[in-house]
């Protein structure tokens, strides 16, 4: 997957601070969130869009387990970035990935790039390809 890293002067950690320094919508920000299976204690990746709340009981229901939001340290271990950098690939370790289906409807979205002001643009489509993502609905 080609993509052109954009160091941002200032800061991207939130999707209101990414989609103000991108020039796009809310929506257009991935928002890359780790969570761990209650039950199983296998980390995931949700993709949000950066206009959404996670709907944790929803995703629980299509997993069949409830989700716990682990500390920065894990999510650091886990994935190689601190928190505010996480991109949607390239990880430590695998991760099953889930992506919010609301991100499909833009023609670009922009992600972290492993830092708090690093970020690239994407078809959501190439990066559902490029990261397995099962396309789920994730809002709350």
């Amino acid at each position: 997957m080609a993509i052109e890293i954009v160091m941002m002067p200032d800061s991207t950690r939130t999707a209101e601070e990414a989609a103000a320094a991108c020039g796009c919508g809310v929506g257009q920000i991935v928002k890359s969130l780790v969570f761990t299976g209650a039950q199983s204690g296998h980390d995931m990746l949700l993709l949000v869009s950066g206009d959404n709340r996670v709907d944790e009981a929803g995703v629980a229901a299509y997993l069949g387990e409830g989700l716990e939001r682990p500390r920065g340290a894990h999510v650091r271990n886990v994935t190689g970035f601190a928190i505010g950098g996480i991109p949607p690939f390239g990880h430590a370790a695998p991760l099953a990935t889930y992506m919010d289906a609301d991100l499909l409807a833009h023609d670009v979205v922009w992600a972290a790039a492993g830092t708090p002001n690093a970020v690239f643009s994407v078809d959501p489509r190439a990066l559902q390809a490029a990261t397995h993502a099962q396309v789920i609905s994730l809002k709350g």
